[in-house]
């Protein structure tokens, strides 16, 4: 990985790193289906002048419109939908960590589908240990969010919780591998820009039907949370997102999943004035060490 790689890989940490609480936030107020939908709005605003100065052109072809109505489904319709679902019954610390084994449904799936991105045992190795240290980093918000009884009508909503994270990693990992080898030489703005652009015409047929009433949001910072999650959370690093998956692989580049959780405690710790311990000096040590075992 060159510096323009790293530049890329730490600008979607930082990015994605905040992107759990803008969703617990947003979904205080504003059903999951609505705040994706709206989510998408700001996303395409934000791609369309990179479209204008680009001037990529539009894709063509019905084979090419499947795969990235596909794409759009899997990267980010349903995965997006699932994970804000969760967060209306489990901790957003836990959504993170959950969002963290991605890179374990990645590897396996590439291993089996793309010739290019085989298990070795480094870094087979690498991603374990910083799984590991994702564990370590937020096993106490992990304890809290398990606290309730699973017997309890909550405790069973947190289980779906948890069970819609996993599945949303599935999804996530299932398309890291389709883009790889569907979407090669596709310039990253188009791969960005139509999936979303597709997703989003679902998302305006799906969400009126099924959260009845539909309303939209009426706090201010509502809007601010869907706005950031849309314009930085979806729109511009999906644009670095595409960029580092045709060059550094899958693999690679879904092990931003296990540097997330350290934005967010840093933040609390910085902001928050939240406690600094041991958990948090060790989790992201391990969290490092395993992304530089896992990139050899």
């Amino acid at each position: 990985m060159n510096t323009r790689q790293w530049t890329g890989f730490l600008a979607l940490t930082l990015i994605w790193g905040s992107s759990f609480l803008w969703i617990k936030v947003a979904v205080r107020e504003t059903g999951p289906l609505t705040i994706v939908a709206i989510r998408l709005v700001f996303a395409l605003i934000a791609l369309v002048g990179f479209l204008i100065v680009k001037k990529p052109g539009v894709p063509r072809g019905a084979r090419m419109w499947g795969v990235l109505f596909v794409q759009g489904m899997t990267s980010t319709a349903i995965p997006w939908v699932l994970i804000t679902w969760a967060e209306q019954y489990i901790e957003s610390a836990v959504a993170t960590v959950l969002n963290a084994t991605v890179p374990m449904f990645t590897i396996v799936m590439a291993h089996l589908f793309l010739h290019d991105d085989r298990i070795t045992p480094r870094r087979f190795g690498g991603l374990l240990v910083g799984l590991a240290g994702v564990l370590v980093l937020v096993h106490e918000d992990i304890a809290g969010g398990f606290g309730i009884g699973s017997g309890s009508a909550a405790g069973r909503m947190i289980l779906l919780g948890v069970g819609a994270m996993l599945l949303s990693s599935v999804f996530y990992a299932a398309s890291n591998v389709y883009a790889r080898a569907k979407l090669r030489g596709v310039p990253p703005v188009v791969q960005a820009f139509y999936t979303m652009l597709l997703a989003d015409a679902v998302m305006w047929i799906v969400a009126p039907s099924v959260e009845v009433p539909f309303t939209l949001p009426v706090l201010g910072l509502t809007w601010l949370a869907i706005a950031w999650l849309g314009v930085l959370g979806a729109g511009i690093s999906y644009l670095i997102f595409y960029y580092l998956l045709h060059t550094i692989g899958p693999t690679r580049i879904s092990m931003v999943t296990y540097t997330i959780p350290v934005v967010g405690v840093t933040l609390g710790v910085v902001f928050l004035h939240e406690q600094l311990d041991w958990s948090i000096v060790a989790g992201t040590v391990l969290i490092v060490s395993g992304v530089w075992g896992a990139r050899r």
